[in-house]
């Protein structure tokens, strides 16, 4: 079965009646477990910015409480799975600044926490490629904005 692009589902979806529209989002929201959390963003939270970034750094804050220092390999376990969540609500938000102030939050939170200052090289290659796609987010951004979040960077560098 071939997959109708974007543009083809616009159309077909502009002359479906509200009541079968409601019924197509439910049943795309009963399949999946994302599409169930975009639709809670979207009805639920996408009028509050501020306050769900602001949950996102809460659940990273306890993400980085439950990592063993002591143990590189569950340390990089535990940090991949945090920055793949934290990618899943970047995507729901679709902001390049909301995905900069995220990824430079997730680097500081390393860096104060002495993990990227650590002997194993994949989780110093983690810290430079958060910092490479905060630096690319921040490159498309206002240059007002721009320059705060660039001091950021360089505040965050490993020397």
């Amino acid at each position: 079965m071939k997959t109708a692009s974007i543009s083809d589902i616009k159309k077909e979806l502009q002359h479906i009646p509200p009541a079968n529209l409601m019924a197509l989002c439910l049943r795309l929201a009963k399949f999946k477990a994302d599409n169930k959390e975009l639709l809670t963003y979207l009805l639920f939270e996408a009028d509050d910015l501020p306050a769900y970034v602001n949950a996102i750094k809460a659940e990273i804050d306890e993400a980085f409480l439950e990592i063993a220092h002591d143990k590189s390999y569950l340390a990089k376990k535990k940090l991949r799975k945090t920055i793949r969540i934290t990618n899943k609500y970047i995507r729901y938000v679709g902001s390049k600044e909301t995905e900069a102030e995220l990824l430079l939050y997730i680097c500081q939170h390393m860096k104060a926490s002495g993990i990227a200052n650590s002997r194993n090289t994949q989780i110093v290659n983690i810290y430079m490629q958060l910092l490479k796609k905060s630096v690319k987010a921040i490159d498309t951004l206002h240059d007002d904005l721009q320059y705060e979040y660039i001091r950021m960077v360089n505040q965050l560098n490993i020397d």
